[in-house]
């Protein structure tokens, strides 16, 4: 056998030729213009054997710098988080790890539950009435929630109003998945790092059919959501909150608010950070449009003995596959990392959510209490939940690539989505940092800075 990863043989391939009837390779393309056929070997290096192979990998992997021994003080939208060990013991179950989605409710019993768990806990945190059984990730939540508004209109009213404080990339892909029914997205301005409520009553009228914030926003501040809400509803046009579920083990949920729709990323509970994905989104709202909802609901019921069970409900299957009839365009959800988030929501239980946030929270004050003494500015002076926003005098770019030969990974560089914020850094403090890892953190910071 020539290669160890690859089934056919030598010998498969002799008799594959044979039984076409060519006597090789050659014989076999002969047709294709030899003008544009290679006429040379690949430029390959000679393949390597399994162990070959595996202490290479190994070594490139060894390269890495990982979160599990470097300090990282990076977020904006993806955070290290402590992952209860019995995520993955559950989550790596054949039957939960291969599962496909539970058209047949007799054969996915524990699937189903699982899912209804996760809907029963996004519910409790985001103090909504129903929320289904999860979606790609936050980002595509929150566009489908604009689409999912303008619709509750009949697109009479085609205007999205979307705060500058949402994260860059979820205002991306609204403004992308609007193009497709021709709804119009326009950004109110962010001032001193929360929603320019004056900027907003501008420009809300009968056009608008919803207003879309973040919570806290992408700067970290924690936007007044009674008053935002307030200001939507004076003018008949929803009011849409995409919010990091986390910080609802300490804030008031958005539902106490008012929000109609509130959707987030539930990748803080149990899903690594692993690159950037795949996280898991939820889409949480009020029994009133629980029939536009995107995607699936698990309901609970009981059988003809009695016994509780849970079933796929409101929604045919027809409803994915059918295009002139559904309400969207999202025809699957992420199982396995709702799994992961529902696992670890019920290890942590009530208080140990509300510690995780409170832990995140309170370190993220010491840090910018520490930061501020070691020379940072703070342009916004609002309250945050564990991320806010430093002035360093240099650009950050610099800065994180000194703080990375001193064994940190530094905050998120603002001038990669605004050039004139290039010395702006949006810090994170989570549970997972320790006190003598940020004051080393902000020692290292003052030590460059001077």
């Amino acid at each position: 056998m020539s290669y160890r990863y690859l089934p056919m043989t030598d010998a498969d391939q002799e008799d594959m030729l044979a039984t076409i009837g060519v006597e090789n390779k050659e014989e076999l393309f002969e047709d294709v213009n030899g003008t544009i056929r290679l006429q040379r070997p690949l430029n390959l290096q000679p393949a390597l054997t399994e162990m070959e192979l595996v202490k290479e990998f190994e070594q490139l992997a060894a390269k890495n710098t990982t979160m599990k021994t470097t300090p990282s003080f990076l977020g904006a939208g993806v955070y290290h988080h402590f992952i209860p060990s019995v995520v993955s013991h559950v989550t790596s179950r054949s039957e939960f790890y291969t599962a496909y989605t539970p058209y047949q409710p007799e054969m996915s019993q524990g699937e189903l539950q699982a899912i209804f768990e996760f809907q029963t806990m996004v519910c409790e945190l985001t103090g909504m009435e129903i929320a289904n059984s999860s979606m790609y990730d936050g980002h595509t939540a929150l566009a489908e929630a604009a689409v999912m508004a303008c619709g509750q209109y009949k697109m009479k009213r085609q205007k999205l109003l979307i705060s500058a404080g949402v994260h860059p990339e979820a205002r991306d892909v609204v403004k992308t998945q609007a193009k497709g029914p021709g709804l119009t997205v326009e950004e109110v301005a962010v001032t001193s790092g929360a929603t320019n409520e004056e900027a907003l009553k501008q420009v809300l009228n009968e056009e608008v059919a919803a207003v879309i914030v973040q919570y806290p926003n992408f700067f970290g501040t924690i936007e007044d959501l009674r008053q935002l809400k307030e200001q939507a509803e004076q003018a008949g046009a929803m009011f849409i909150v995409k919010s990091n579920p986390l910080a609802l083990g300490m804030l008031t949920p958005p539902g106490e608010f008012g929000a109609d729709i509130v959707v987030g990323d539930t990748q803080p509970f149990g899903i690594a950070a692993q690159y950037g994905g795949p996280h898991c989104g939820y889409f949480a709202t009020t029994k009133k449009l629980m029939r536009k909802v995107p995607g699936r609901l698990v309901g609970q019921t009981v059988d003809e003995d009695g016994r509780r069970g849970f079933v796929l409900t409101l929604q045919a299957r027809e409803q994915h596959i059918r295009r002139d009839k559904a309400t969207s365009n999202i025809c699957s959800n992420q199982a396995l990392n709702a799994l992961a988030s529902s696992v670890a929501m019920a290890a942590l239980g009530k208080q140990g959510v509300k510690e995780m946030a409170y832990q995140s929270l309170q370190k993220a004050h010491y840090a910018k209490r520490k930061l501020q003494e070691a020379g940072c500015k703070l342009p916004y002076e609002g309250p945050v939940f564990h991320e806010f926003v430093v002035e360093l005098g240099q650009p950050v770019k610099k800065v994180n690539e000194l703080l990375f030969e001193k064994g940190f990974i530094g905050g998120f560089d603002l001038g990669q989505i605004d050039a004139s914020r290039n010395e702006e850094m949006l810090v994170c403090v989570t549970e997972m940092r320790t006190k003598e890892e940020i004051d080393a953190f902000a020692e290292a910071i003052g030590g460059i800075l001077s």
